[in-house]
């Protein structure tokens, strides 16, 4: 896919990002927006007709641990330490 970059390009950009560009700057994201697609360009070239596609490059892997039964605290102990209880419960600020 070839893309025209031109001042009209980076103004439509710029103006879709809410930027205000001077007519310098405007000349220098020019120059850098074609280097760039020029540099991805090249990706094109690249015969890619016997690779298989992949949809994750990197393999991913379960690393949560098993879910084991273990010891727990009692409701006394959970509030032991809490200043702010009510009725055998965490009290916690109003929420409306």
């Amino acid at each position: 896919m070839k893309v025209k970059v031109n001042k009209e390009l980076i103004g439509h950009i710029a103006e879709a990002a809410r930027l205000k560009l001077t007519d310098k700057e405007i000349k220098k994201f020019e120059a850098e927006l074609k280097e760039i697609i020029e540099k991805f360009s090249k990706l094109d070239e690249v015969d890619t007709k016997n690779i298989e596609p992949s949809l994750q490059a990197v393999e991913l892997k379960n690393i949560l641990r098993e879910d084991k039964e273990g010891i727990c605290l009692s409701q006394k102990d959970a509030l032991s330490l809490i200043e702010h209880k009510k009725d055998g419960y965490f009290k916690g600020p109003k929420a409306v």
